[in-house]
């Protein structure tokens, strides 16, 4: 009977585990998905002022829904100086983007290809698989409602 109880126990857990990956995994889908919506929306608009306010917008709302995620008492240590190491990530994006910090300007033809690069920087950073099913879908919920 006591092994019955702890096959069910162990069933129920990789149950759960497999439960949890998925949604973490939708959170990535979802963040991807936001990228790939602004870097569409960055190609089909023609004035380079545009293009750079809609990149500079979009950077600063992922700023914003990390720096209200890393508050969280939640928020585990490890998982904080991860989502400062991608703040800083975007930031830096973002100082290119408008040539600040000692970065020059980006050039206003290559606007299209530089939200390419920020998508594939995004898309590839390791730093977001570390991150807990809580701390994504935390900054997923804040990219909705800004």
């Amino acid at each position: 009977m006591k092994k019955l109880i702890f096959t069910f126990m162990i069933v129920g857990l990789l149950g759960s585990l497999t439960s949890v990956n998925a949604q973490i995994n939708d959170g990535h889908q979802f963040l991807k998905k936001h990228i790939n919506s602004v870097v569409e929306e960055v190609e089909e608009v023609k004035s380079p002022d545009k293009k750079r306010e809609i990149l500079d917008e979009s950077l600063g709302n992922i700023i914003k829904a990390i720096e209200r995620v890393s508050e969280k008492k939640s928020v585990s240590v490890s998982e904080k100086e991860n989502l400062a190491e991608f703040k800083d990530q975007l930031i830096e994006r973002r100082d290119e983007l408008n040539g600040e910090n000692g970065y020059g300007t980006i050039p206003n033809s290559q606007l299209n290809n530089f939200a390419n690069f920020i998508q594939q920087d995004i898309e590839q950073a390791d730093r977001l698989v570390t991150l807990s099913l809580t701390t994504v879908l935390l900054i997923v919920l804040i990219l909705l409602l800004i």
